[in-house]
């Protein structure tokens, strides 16, 4: 019997899974991030090696190896959908022997799949960071020309904006927490919120403190969950603060509806929205309000995503 591999590897965590001809997943394996951005590339590069050989160990496959090789495999396709420096995962692929033909994508991919079931539309994701991504394709079509037809917007990492992100939402919450401390703003939750979670009682400690850490920017994105949490308790400026940075992931969606899809109405347009922030109950219904599109919460995991992409795109030699 012959085997696929597949791999959702993000920041925060790296999932593989190893799938039989009919589509089935026999064997799973869950591992730390692997986002070389976060990580750096070599304990990408680590992660990722070890996660594929224990997904192989746990079915009892051999195969496998760390540079290419003509051994003959169990393994005839791997599909990597990987988060962070698309060259980096690329280069990768290359140097993975024994893993039949390895194909490296964007992890934005299986959600889009789940989003849109392998038809046209497209997705709006938030975690950690965010992203549009959309397809103009229609019907079933080969897995490779589906990703090479994929498009991709925002995206551009916690430096530069990803809006309506883990990160996005943190920073900004952080910001009117310490102008609440100075005494510029009128007090709200989120300044008790941010001192409480630092461990620190003014504006300048809780500041000093961001600037000297190295990883401020995954400690900041941390805050979201407690910031949605006052959202959805209706506390005021938490809610119009997470509201804000959402709708600038929703202009964007916006403008590449507009642009790939200006024969598609939005009502019918198959337009999808997944990570925590996005299908909170505090946050869909608001941008349901803000929007012709008919957005729809993503069911299941990206994972589930890389499956359907692996059993439907004929990846295999």
């Amino acid at each position: 019997m012959k085997y696929q591999v597949g791999v959702d590897g993000g920041g925060t965590k790296t999932e593989c899974i190893l799938v039989d001809d009919a589509g089935r997943i026999v064997a799973r394996h869950l591992a730390p991030g692997c986002n070389p951005s976060i990580v750096g590339p070599a304990r990408a590069a680590r992660v990722a090696t070890n996660a594929l050989f224990a997904l192989l160990a746990q079915a009892r496959i051999k195969g496998g190896s760390r540079a290419p090789t003509k051994r003959k495999s169990a393994i005839s396709a791997t599909l990597l959908c990987m988060a962070g420096a698309p060259e980096f995962w690329t280069e990768f692929a290359a140097d993975l022997g024994g893993f039949g033909r390895v194909l490296a994508t964007d992890d934005s991919l299986p959600v889009l799949e789940l989003a849109t079931r392998g038809g046209p539309g497209l997705v709006l994701h938030a975690g950690t960071g965010s992203f549009v991504a959309a397809r103009k394709l229609a019907g079933s079509q080969p897995l490779e020309l589906r990703l090479r037809e994929a498009r991709y917007a925002g995206g551009l990492g916690w430096r530069f904006g990803d809006e309506g992100s883990g990160y996005d939402i943190g920073r900004r919450a952080v910001a009117r927490a310490l102008l609440e401390l100075q005494g510029w703003e009128h007090p709200s939750r989120l300044s008790a919120l941010v001192r409480d979670q630092m461990g620190r009682g003014d504006a300048a400690a809780i500041a000093r403190h961001f600037y000297d850490d190295p990883k401020a920017n995954l400690r900041i994105a941390a805050l979201t969950p407690a910031v949605l949490g006052l959202a959805s308790e209706d506390e005021p400026v938490a809610l119009a603060l997470v509201i804000e940075s959402v709708a600038g992931l929703l202009e964007l969606a916006s403008k590449v509806a507009a642009k790939l899809f200006p024969d598609i109405e939005p009502e019918v347009l198959r337009s999808g929205v997944s990570g925590p922030i996005l299908t909170h109950p505090a946050v869909l219904p608001e941008l349901r309000s803000r929007t012709p599109l008919v957005l729809h919460a993503v069911q299941g995991a990206p994972i589930e995503g890389v499956r359907r992409l692996l059993t439907g795109g004929g990846l295999a030699a």
